[in-house]
């Protein structure tokens, strides 16, 4: 099953971060946030990506053509640039595979998915979209399963968000019993890790975000939404990003669920 990742929004709330290189490839850790959300999905057998395009584009072909450079040993020879790899030395071998598809500077991710519908071979039924700013610990063949037991068009994942402030609980009295700390809350949000059959693309409207084709699937009982209870966080802010880069450190990161 393929799998649409869109990399194409210039990220402008991490604008000193996104400046010279596109969101998803901005750094957790030693990796960018993109090779994280592709090693959760790899991790449970979707290993078939359709990188969605715009902002920088380049930069995120450029890392994943010099993988072979970056994670292998290699001897050089300048006179003619042939050069002889070492792969037996190789640090580490990720099994992706990779459709590049240019989508557009400006355009939004509605029409980016419409986009890559023709790299979608035409036996599949169904593909996975997801956005490239945030990670989980979500159990993709759970998701699977699910979308293919409600029979909707479409399954999205949904997760509790963070509070972006602290929060004061009180009594009966009006007396400040304690403070809660930036908590999730109970409400749901579409955290990505989406599935559709691949009708959904007739929902989709050029020149328009997800979010009308999403409403509009709603509105016909088609759009079902898969609980996770577990880890999610995106990275929108600084102050994300360095909340990741410091769960990354952990022993046992959160979303780290491949070995």
């Amino acid at each position: 099953m393929k799998v649409i990742i869109l990399c194409g929004g210039q990220g402008t709330r991490l604008k000193e971060e996104t400046e010279f290189k596109p969101k998803p490839m901005v750094y957790i850790g030693n990796k960018p946030i993109l090779w994280h959300i592709m090693k959760i999905y790899a991790h449970y057998g979707f290993n078939e990506f359709i990188l969605a395009l715009g902002y920088k584009g380049d930069y995120i072909k450029q890392f994943f053509l010099n993988q072979k450079a970056f994670t292998s040993d290699f001897t050089l020879s300048t006179k003619n640039y042939e050069a002889e790899y070492h792969l037996e030395n190789r640090t580490e071998v990720d099994d992706f595979k990779i459709t590049f598809v240019d989508t557009g500077l400006e355009t939004l991710p509605g029409e980016r998915i419409l986009r890559c519908k023709k790299y979608i071979p035409r036996g599949d039924k169904s593909f996975m979209v997801t956005y490239g700013d945030g990670v989980s610990d979500v159990n993709l063949k759970e998701v699977l399963e699910f979308f293919n037991k409600q029979k909707t068009m479409g399954v999205i994942t949904g997760v509790h968000p963070r509070s972006k402030f602290g929060i004061v609980l009180i009594n009966n009295q009006n007396i400040v019993n304690e403070f809660s700390e930036k908590p999730v809350l109970y409400d749901w949000i579409n955290g990505g890790y989406m599935v559709f059959k691949k009708d959904f693309f007739r929902y989709i409207k050029e020149g328009e975000t997800e979010h009308p084709a999403l409403k509009r699937l709603a509105k016909k009982g088609q759009l079902s939404l898969y609980r996770h209870e577990g880890f999610w966080a995106c990275m929108d802010t600084s102050k994300e990003l360095n909340d990741l880069n410091n769960w990354w450190k952990e022993e046992k990161p959160p979303w780290k669920i491949w070995k």
